[in-house]
């Protein structure tokens, strides 16, 4: 069967690959700083990315220690920016310990055309400009005065947009910090930012499952 992309949570990843070991048969493991390889007996895959790499293989630990590693709190700031909204949040584990969440209008697109459509343009990414602005003020504000303690940087929304605030020269030192794809979000609001964690914190699992044995003609 083609793999599947599975999210699972840190703290069910115990239960899963104990799950995967009861549907597939005994496993064995091959561990990595950056992926923990499961296979089973009866030829299914489970390739478990390694949350916030390196993983620092330990053979006397389980899953070459991914369980113990995917568990840790960590110290996280996040970065959530779409055109006109902005979400900045710092996370000791679970806990959300400083946050921010603001907006700045941004016309939408228009079709129509000519030097109105020249004007309107000028004017739209004037406003995005600033939004952006307001965005990296936020974060310098909010994150920087973590930054010795932060483990990483999760950001997420408009990519685009993410990398027009992380240009700010004031941010330098958080970019060097960035783990991870961004986070596919929507608007940057305060449940939004409260859900980071779920996603963050997930090992992404792909799994490779071999084809049903085909039933027995009666």
């Amino acid at each position: 069967m083609p793999d599947r992309a599975l999210d699972i949570p840190a703290e069910r990843l115990p239960a899963w690959l104990a799950g995967f070991a009861r549907r597939h048969g005994s496993t064995h493991h091959e561990a990595g700083p950056d992926a923990v390889v499961v296979r089973a007996a009866d030829g299914a895959v489970a390739r478990c990315a390694v949350p916030f790499p390196p993983l620092h293989p330990d053979d006397d630990a389980p899953f070459g220690g991914l369980l113990a590693h995917a568990a840790t709190d960590r110290r996280v700031g996040v970065l959530l920016v779409r055109r006109g909204g902005y979400a900045v949040g710092v996370f000791d584990g679970t806990r959300l310990i400083a946050s921010k969440v603001g907006s700045r209008h941004v016309q939408g697109r228009t079709a129509a055309g000519g030097q109105s459509q020249q004007r309107f343009a000028r004017r739209r990414e004037k406003q995005a400009r600033e939004a952006f602005e307001a965005a990296a003020d936020v974060a310098a504000r909010v994150l920087l005065p973590h930054l010795a303690s932060l483990d990483a940087v999760v950001t997420g929304g408009d990519r685009a947009a993410v990398d027009a605030v992380l240009t700010d020269r004031r941010l330098a030192g958080l970019r060097s910090l960035t783990a991870g794809a961004p986070l596919a979000v929507p608007d940057p609001k305060l449940a939004v930012l409260k859900q980071t964690p779920a996603r963050f914190r997930a090992v992404r699992i792909a799994l490779s499952e071999p084809e049903p044995e085909p039933s027995a003609e009666p």
